[in-house]
């Protein structure tokens, strides 16, 4: 008798679907890892480096203070009672988490919540944005989710019927978008960003893509826009609004590297703030929002915290949102809180101040500097060209692979940059992604890279980042 589950009577949206972050070489990478452990010193390096996905604190970052000792003491509120507290946790997050505490119901950080999140929390979430944009925001249009991944994949849910919807997705884009439109039976339209300016974008191109996809019988039913981007970044800011509202189109902001901008001239604006400045109001444009407690300084990706906002949707659209958010029950407290507090830091003459400022500026300066190490690096060697890291957590290099180096990838039946990936794993135990899985020119080849390896770590893996580049050009030179 036929095994009853299969690879071939799985559901075909599911075998279509690739995440490249996770993919073929981080398992071998974990493969790599347990070996060091297993057999110390049979690999030609000590430790596998993880470069590939934005978990800054698997990488040696601090988690910020502030938050921690709130969430601390809200998951612990006994310690609140107790005399020695005051001498271990600051006064201001003694009283946030009190106030915090004072807006769930129950004081239980163990129980669900609200399927949106906590009104509290949302209400705190909400000041956030307006204090941020000068516009204001209502607790009822955010959505608090486990990251903003749960947040796009509701998007997904809810736009896409079939094949023949799709979403305007960036290239290269980050592959939750490709998988999730997949996952959910959608058609990806690709717009390519222009590597030339710095990874541009026009919207003679986005309107070229969206006549074509038309043309095909497509009803193309949003715009993804990453701001700033991941892997790369992008302005236009008030052209794509204007595109978006004559053209119909959902405006999907996925903003999570709002704190990541490393240019002194260039600072964040959201999508709705873009939107309201320049006159359209709540029902002119529907526009989502989102943002994660992963990236930023924070870089808390284990607690799986983060909020959609949404506008510009109608009520019946909008108890739809909340019918799927309610499958969910809710999204996990100890992110719900955290979001809070990203979107409502310490300020200027709380007691943690100081100390939160030193820590966020300490982080954001240095992954600056680490950035401008590795792009200096890759612009060095034979063969590669990096445009400069303006924001996010990331490298996006181009690689000119001799043509020898194409046939063996080939050969091995690989993607000629997963080929050199994997390569590169095999000698130095670093863990990129190829440019493949993120989308890419046709002909073109890439790595993307985090910048994320603490700073002290960053000479020896430029050290052995070249090693391998230069002698794998040498044994692939044409």
């Amino acid at each position: 008798m036929a095994p009853s589950v299969a690879v071939e009577n799985l559901n075909p949206k599911v075998l279509k679907c690739e995440y490249a972050v996770r993919g073929e070489i981080v398992i071998h990478a974990q493969r790599l890892q347990q070996q060091l452990q297993t057999q110390p010193g049979s690999l030609p390096f000590d430790e596998i480096l993880y470069c590939n996905i934005g978990n800054p604190q698997s990488l040696g970052q601090k988690p910020v203070t502030f938050f921690r000792e709130v969430l601390a003491l809200c998951d612990h509120p006994s310690l609140l009672e107790k005399e020695e507290t005051k001498s271990l946790f600051s006064a201001d997050a003694i009283s946030r988490a009190k106030e915090i505490l004072a807006a769930i119901p129950g004081r239980a950080t163990g129980a669900y919540s609200h399927s949106q999140g906590i009104k509290g929390l949302r209400d705190a979430i909400a000041a956030g944005i307006a204090s941020r944009d000068g516009f204001p925001a209502n607790a009822d249009d955010i959505f608090v989710t486990d990251g903003a991944s749960p947040g796009v994949h509701m998007m997904m849910q809810l736009l896409l019927r079939d094949e023949k919807d799709g979403i305007l997705c960036p290239i290269p884009q980050y592959p939750l978008y490709s998988a999730s439109i997949a996952l959910h039976g959608g058609t990806l339209v690709p717009y390519y960003l222009d590597e030339k300016t710095g990874w541009g974008l026009e919207i003679s191109d986005l309107k070229k893509q969206l006549e074509d996809a038309r043309s095909k019988g497509i009803d193309v039913r949003a715009l993804v826009v990453i701001n700033p981007g991941n892997p790369t970044g992008q302005d236009n800011q008030c052209d794509i609004v204007r595109f978006c509202k004559n053209e119909g189109l959902v405006l999907l902001a996925d903003e999570v590297y709002q704190e990541n901008i490393y240019v002194d001239d260039k600072k964040f604006n959201s999508f709705k703030k873009i939107a309201r400045s320049i006159g359209y109001g709540e029902d002119d444009l529907p526009l989502v929002s989102f943002q994660s407690v992963s990236k930023g300084y924070y870089g808390e990706c284990g607690k799986r915290g983060g909020y959609m906002e949404i506008t510009g949707f109608s009520a019946p659209v909008r108890e739809q949102v909340y019918k799927i958010a309610s499958v969910n029950l809710c999204s996990n407290i100890t992110g719900q809180i955290l979001a809070s507090l990203v979107m409502n830091p310490p300020k200027v003459g709380d007691e943690s101040y100081a100390a939160y400022k030193a820590e966020k500026d300490g982080i954001l300066q240095s992954l600056a500097r680490r950035a401008k190490a590795l792009e200096d690096a890759f612009n060095n060697l034979e063969g590669i060209s990096c445009n400069k890291a303006e924001g996010a957590m990331y490298l996006f290099p181009q690689i000119h692979l001799p043509q020898k180096a194409i046939e063996a990838a080939k050969a091995a039946n690989k993607a000629p940059d997963a080929f050199y990936a994997l390569r590169l794993l095999e000698s130095t135990g670093i863990v990129v992604v190829p440019g493949s899985g993120f989308g890419q020119v046709p002909g073109t080849w890439h790595i993307r890279c985090t910048i994320l390896p603490q700073e002290e770590k960053i000479p020896a893996v430029i050290t052995r980042f070249k090693a391998f580049h230069e002698a794998f050009m040498a044994e692939y030179r044409d």
